[in-house]
């Protein structure tokens, strides 16, 4: 009977906290919603020495999984678009090999959790994207990431979750130019040996080196998050005031906000608290955008 008690209170609590978010978000929503959030997961180690757990078992990356859910969990409400995670990045491979072990096997299950019918990917239809260096992942992971992109292709809901694992922001630079020159290179080869290459005519031998030139439209289309809208808000936790090598070519004009706590402890206000920030700084933002 206590039992009983104890779980219909539960209920009530869960159904009540449910209607109050609703309420907050459809004020927020007054206001201008932003496309793309992105999240720099930092703290999951501290917080497991914190919190007395075994740092060598993962068990702060599990926590940290259960507030990365929620954190999906509210942007689907609010009606953000497109959200970016960058759960483990190349520079994270040089900690103990036990512990990238102890990281990348939950990872695995993880991204097999994802294709589930029940799952919070399935639950909104969203359509999944891996970004990142995906040649230094084992095979079992890199296998398991492209059948989660292939099995959410034809999803069409809302919201876009971009997973960025073993991801820097200066991979996907160097990436994206050589990606350019590669593609420039073979287009030359091929004008060289074309009968238009040769004809010794000034005017085409300039239209041939004007074609030669990269641009900023050639690398941008080679990024990793080349179909990704710049963020709007980037939001980095442990209350640190840096990008930690997360899309710096894409943050130009997005807010930062800095939350003091750990990321498993990152929930509700948060994320309200980093919209409204941006909603009171977006005319400045957009204001910077159309000056570039």
């Amino acid at each position: 009977m206590e039992r009983e008690r104890e779980d219909s209170a539960t209920k009530y609590f869960h159904v009540l906290c449910s209607y109050m978010r609703k309420f907050i978000f459809r004020i927020l929503s007054v206001g201008t919603i932003p496309n793309h959030i992105a999240f720099i997961m930092d703290g999951n180690r501290r917080y497991a020495k914190k919190q007395s757990l075994r740092a060598d078992d993962a068990a702060g990356h599990k926590a940290g999984f259960l507030a990365l859910t929620s954190m999906l969990k509210y942007c689907y409400e609010l009606g953000i678009k497109c959200v970016s995670i960058y759960p483990f990045s190349i520079d994270n491979f040089k900690r103990r090999p036990n512990e990238v072990q102890y990281v990348m096997h939950p990872t695995l299950k993880k991204i097999q959790g994802l294709l589930k019918e029940k799952s919070i990917v399935q639950k909104y239809g969203a359509r999944v994207y891996f970004r990142g260096n995906m040649t230094l992942l084992t095979e079992p992971i890199r296998v398991a990431a492209e059948k989660a992109m292939v099995a959410t292709t034809n999803n069409t809901g809302m919201m876009m979750p971009f997973i960025c694992v073993a991801y820097t922001s200066t991979d996907e630079i160097v990436h994206a130019i050589q990606e350019s020159c590669n593609n420039k290179w073979v287009g030359i080869q091929e004008a060289n040996g074309s009968k238009a290459w040769n004809q010794e005519i000034r005017d085409e031998e300039y239209q041939m080196e004007e074609k030669a030139i990269i641009k900023l439209r050639d690398i941008e289309k080679h990024m990793y998050m080349d179909v990704a809208p710049d963020p709007d808000i980037l939001i980095q936790t442990s209350g640190k005031h840096r990008l930690s090598n997360f899309q710096l070519w894409h943050t130009t004009y997005c807010l930062l906000c800095s939350p003091a706590v750990l990321w498993p402890e990152i929930g509700l206000r948060h994320s309200v608290r980093a919209v409204l920030d941006f909603q009171q700084h977006r005319s400045y933002l957009d204001k910077k955008k159309r000056q570039a």
